[in-house]
């Protein structure tokens, strides 16, 4: 490895130190020099990116758009590991938006990069099953090492002269772009599955959340996890205290949620701190 590029250092914590990103301190920890331009797009980044004389570049979540000199830059290409089964949920957030619309399964792709989005050939592929209660962060999790081991393969068959690649279908394209904060609010009159699937493709982050007055005015409360419920009601009534909720069509449970500054904690012990009672109406 010759070179390791990142997101430059950020202010975090109560001191707001400036924190490396893992990425950094590994590549630090190993001896391997760490680049964090914040952008690919100058003479003077391209030029320093040419210098490494790289056989090949891997690129995961990097998050800056590679321009025309820097995909063209290394001997062999530069290698993409995206989390969706292409052409389904190109672009900047397909773990969630495939929790959030129901997809039953997902996946990882090695695939070479173009300057389109999410264009190129595909290489190698592997599915992982979303399960109907899986959040966004668990499939994040159960992708994340299947994506390690695909890419170390693909490389391997650079090595051996192997690698081929595979023109995406024409059909089937969708586009999974960034998550706003307007539409992070549940909105309770859809009916449960949209409700359930919403709650759990945010999850862990940015969180879906309701709105409502807990005693100290109105504030918003993040919801972890959801299972679908029976039950029906007026959209955002609390129909029994273990967490039923009604949506436009039938009914969800909650079973964790956060208040802003608070840990994550179950809806019962919530509810106890916050004196809800059924009837209540989450906004």
């Amino acid at each position: 490895m010759v070179a390791a590029y990142t997101r430059a250092p950020k202010p975090a914590g109560r001191g707001m130190d400036l924190r490396r990103s893992p990425v950094h301190a590994r590549a630090d920890a190993l001896g391997i020099p760490v680049l964090t331009p914040k952008t690919l797009r100058s003479e003077e980044a391209q030029a320093a990116f040419a210098g490494h004389g790289a056989d090949v570049a891997v690129v995961v979540a990097y998050g800056l758009l590679l321009p025309k000199p820097v995909l063209d830059a290394p001997r062999f290409c530069c290698l993409n590991l995206h989390a969706s089964l292409l052409p389904r949920w190109r672009g900047a957030a397909p773990i969630n938006r495939a929790v959030m619309a129901g997809d039953p399964e997902s996946g990882v792709m090695v695939m070479k990069m173009e300057e389109g989005l999410d264009t190129g050939p595909v290489a190698l592929t592997a599915r992982v099953v979303i399960g109907p209660d899986m959040t966004a962060g668990e499939l994040h999790d159960a992708l994340s090492p299947i994506g390690a081991t695909l890419m170390a393969e693909a490389l391997g068959k650079i090595e051996s002269d192997s690698l081929t690649f595979t023109s995406q279908a024409e059909e089937g394209v969708t586009y999974a772009s960034k998550i706003t904060n307007e539409e992070t609010r549940i909105d309770w009159r859809l009916a449960a599955p949209a409700v359930h699937d919403h709650i759990r493709g945010l999850s862990p982050f940015p969180g879906a959340w309701f709105a409502a007055d807990l005693g100290k005015g109105e504030e918003r409360v993040k919801l972890l996890r959801s299972e679908r419920a029976e039950g029906s009601g007026a959209a955002g009534t609390l129909l029994s205290s273990d967490g039923v909720v009604a949506c436009g069509e039938e009914a969800v449970r909650l079973v964790t949620v956060q208040r802003a500054g608070s840990k994550a904690m179950a809806f019962a012990d919530f509810a106890r701190g916050a004196r809800l009672a059924t009837g209540f109406k989450f906004g």
